[in-house]
């Protein structure tokens, strides 16, 4: 007989299986924070003391940051540290833009740091150039009086600056237009970033070892004050204090003024006004020479009176003093004679007329020194006057400008219905183009 079943009867549920817990790698634990930190914190500003403030050799930052309740250690990898104009001074207060992290290594907790800025209107590049200013100022570089005049016509000129720039571009071509006889040597540099201010340093002495060097142009064009700081660094201010031969610092736009421009002989606001203080205008140098021709050929006549008076002077005095030495010699060789005989007069007779002869090559020879030189200097003004502009204009040439006194040189010079001024030997003509007709390749006048 089948037993009954027990409709209350249970067996008991099994015990549900407990897991055992993960046991981490610390490496893991660290990388997951990090991970976690990086993750929930997005990269944000804070702000601080600074304090302990260490640059390795290697180039990289480090640092803590901390206020009156807590501190947190930072790091500012060399790629942004090299940035920094100068390095923060102790207690320094500072904005610093950057992201939580963990150094997984050592399991520290710190911030690194993109980007540095001093608290106040100063800030760290204010204070640097600052800084930096006044101890060269102290040292007697940025003195008026150490300041060199510029040459009035400069021949051969140096250029310091990047050669893929635009600066260059302009400083040649106001150079060809003003002067197109001088000789340009280009020392190219990087004029910005890590490393530009050793590189233009080392332009500006290469440069200044050139023979015949006569001015040297440094500069860039406009940026912001990172961009313009290597012109804000020591190496770049002590090459152009030592450089042999005067400089024209040409950093920016008018508004940018930097240590090079301190430190340079002459400032000038952008790249093309620093090539116009180089080299006088043609027409300029025209003028100059028109005026100069007349005081040269004055002063190469008073030079040849003075020497000819002088010369005159000479000769009579020396003809005096012979004729004094002569006399009395003759007189007694005379009265010596007289009471000596005619033996003794035949002896000393040919001695007196040897005086007299040598006294009178003298005399000739001074005559024609003073003639071959008299000649030499007639040749040299004549040399000049065939150089002078005027010379070329009394030949039949006419010299084309325009309202500002620039030469027009070519076809593309001119506008039609645009006045212009046609300079010839006696005097200006004023013009107006009617028309341009350029003539072929083949028969423009070299």
């Amino acid at each position: 007989m089948t037993e009954p079943l027990d409709l209350f009867h249970r067996e008991p549920d099994p015990e549900p299986e407990v897991d055992s817990p993960r046991v981490w790698d610390v490496s893991d634990l660290n990388a997951a924070v990090r991970a976690l930190l990086e993750e929930t914190l997005p990269t944000l500003w804070i702000r601080g003391e600074v304090t302990n403030w260490t640059r390795a050799r290697s180039g990289h930052c480090y640092f803590t940051l901390k206020d009156e309740r807590a501190q947190i250690r930072c790091v500012m990898w060399r790629s942004r540290a090299s940035r920094l104009p100068m390095d923060p001074d102790e207690g320094m207060t500072l904005r610093i833009l950057g992201s939580v992290t963990l150094y997984e290594r050592r399991g520290e907790f710190q911030f690194t740091a993109e980007e540095v800025q001093a608290e106040g209107e100063e800030g760290l590049w204010k204070l640097a150039f600052e800084k930096l200013r006044a101890r060269l100022e102290g040292e007697g570089l940025l003195a008026a009086e150490r300041k060199r005049p510029i040459p009035r016509f400069p021949t051969t000129i140096g250029v310091v600056t990047s050669t893929t720039g635009a600066a260059l571009r302009d400083i040649l071509s106001v150079l060809k237009r003003r002067a197109p006889w001088s000789r340009v040597i280009i020392r190219g540099a990087r004029v910005q970033g890590e490393g530009a201010s050793e590189e233009i340093a080392r332009a500006i002495g290469a440069l200044g070892r050139v023979e015949g060097l006569d001015l040297m142009i440094v500069g860039r064009g406009g940026g912001s004050i990172e961009d313009l700081w290597a012109f804000n660094e020591e190496p770049v201010a002590r090459a152009i204090a030592m450089a042999p031969v005067p400089v024209i610092s040409a950093v920016g736009h008018e508004t940018d003024v930097t240590i090079s421009d301190l430190v340079a002989d002459l400032r000038a606001p952008t790249p093309s006004a620093a090539a116009e203080a180089a080299v006088p205008d043609a027409a300029a140098l025209l003028e100059f020479l028109e005026r100069a021709a007349p005081r040269l050929a004055r002063g190469l006549r008073e030079q040849v009176d003075r020497r000819r008076r002088a010369l005159s002077d000479r000769i009579a005095r020396l003809g005096g003093g012979l004729r004094s030495l002569l006399l009395p010699l003759r007189a007694g060789v005379a009265r010596r004679g007289d009471r000596m005989g005619p033996a003794v007069r035949r002896l000393l007779e040919p001695a007196g007329r040897r005086i007299t002869t040598g006294g009178e090559r003298l005399e000739r020879a001074m005559t024609a020194l003073l003639s071959d030189r008299r000649h030499q200097m007639a040749r040299a003004a004549a040399g000049i006057e065939a150089l002078s502009p005027l010379s070329t204009l009394r030949r039949g040439y006419a010299v084309p400008l325009d309202p500002d006194g620039r030469v027009l040189r070519a076809s593309d010079d001119f506008r039609v219905d645009e006045a212009f001024v046609l300079r010839i030997v006696d005097g200006r003509v004023h013009c107006r183009v009617e028309e341009i007709e350029p003539e072929p390749d083949d028969e423009v006048i070299p």
